[in-house]
């Protein structure tokens, strides 16, 4: 029993003391009071998130997504340009996918880049400043096509890697999804149950998920891929009927703030098509 001489005494110890001594297992902890006695009390459980975010990255490769607005009246030309020229730019780095926005967006095209590490995007994007070619032959004649550019950072989640469509020739549905903050450690598994519930014989092909490192965070990407428009409805009334996908979208749609999509296209060059 502590006396109210020592209660009227307690302070936090940096308002919570981490010791080993007091967590009883992974993930969970309890706050512990100092004393004048030195003695610690203990005070009940209370349930937390585990401090950490969720699978620490083991590897440096990341995706840069890229979206850029052209003037409507520039959409084309800008597509020729860039089907005509971007040899100029892989050469220089890997080119993942290159789409137009057909559908959640007018007059866009969306781009994925890899890169090892940020020590390679920067010696990449010093290498195409001083690349006259680059330059002159294609940089200089699109900016002024833009109106806006935008791009994002963002890592395979842990349980996906990128996966070829079954055929050329489809399109493709970049489905966005904005998270609860709380990180990985909080939605991840109801979120990969929704996912991989979609990705099953007989519905649409995921060719991967991707987590923001820069730009909104907590934010997770699934890239799908569909025969076509059609294809994608068809399964989408599919899944509306399916007692299994509906349960595991239910369970991971409490941690969910928004959501957004686009449908899009490969361009012709695109490695994805």
């Amino acid at each position: 029993m502590v006396t109210a001489q020592v209660c009227r005494s307690v302070s936090w110890l940096q308002q919570t003391r981490f010791d080993q001594d007091h967590v009883d297992k992974p993930g969970r902890w309890q706050k512990v009071l100092w004393t004048d006695e030195n003695e610690d009390l203990i005070l009940p459980q209370e349930p937390h998130a585990n401090l950490s975010t969720g699978p620490q990255q083991k590897h440096k490769t990341f995706y840069e997504f890229r979206t850029y607005c052209i003037h409507p009246d520039q959409n084309a030309a800008f597509l020729k340009l860039t089907n005509d020229k971007i040899h100029l730019r892989t050469a220089h780095s890997e080119l993942i996918g290159y789409w137009s926005v057909e559908y959640g967006g007018l007059n866009q095209v969306f781009h994925i880049w890899k890169y090892d590490d940020y020590s390679q995007r920067a010696a990449v994007r010093a290498a195409l400043a001083q690349d006259p070619s680059w330059v002159s032959e294609y940089l200089s004649k699109a900016m002024p096509m833009l109106t806006s550019q935008d791009n994002e950072v963002t890592y395979l989640v842990p349980w996906s890697s990128i996966q070829q469509p079954p055929q050329e020739g489809g399109v493709y549905e970049l489905a966005s999804y904005q998270m609860r903050p709380g990180g990985p450690a909080v939605w991840g598994k109801p979120f990969q149950a929704a996912v991989t519930a979609h990705d099953a014989p007989g519905y649409a092909k995921l060719v991967g998920v991707f987590h923001s490192e820069f730009g909104q965070l907590n934010r997770v990407h699934a890239l799908w891929w569909f025969k076509s428009p059609d294809q994608r409805a068809e399964l989408r009334q599919k899944a509306h009927n399916d007692a299994r996908v509906v349960a595991a979208v239910r369970n991971s749609f409490v941690h969910l703030d928004s959501q957004k999509n686009k449908l899009l296209c490969p361009c012709p060059f695109s490695p994805l098509k």
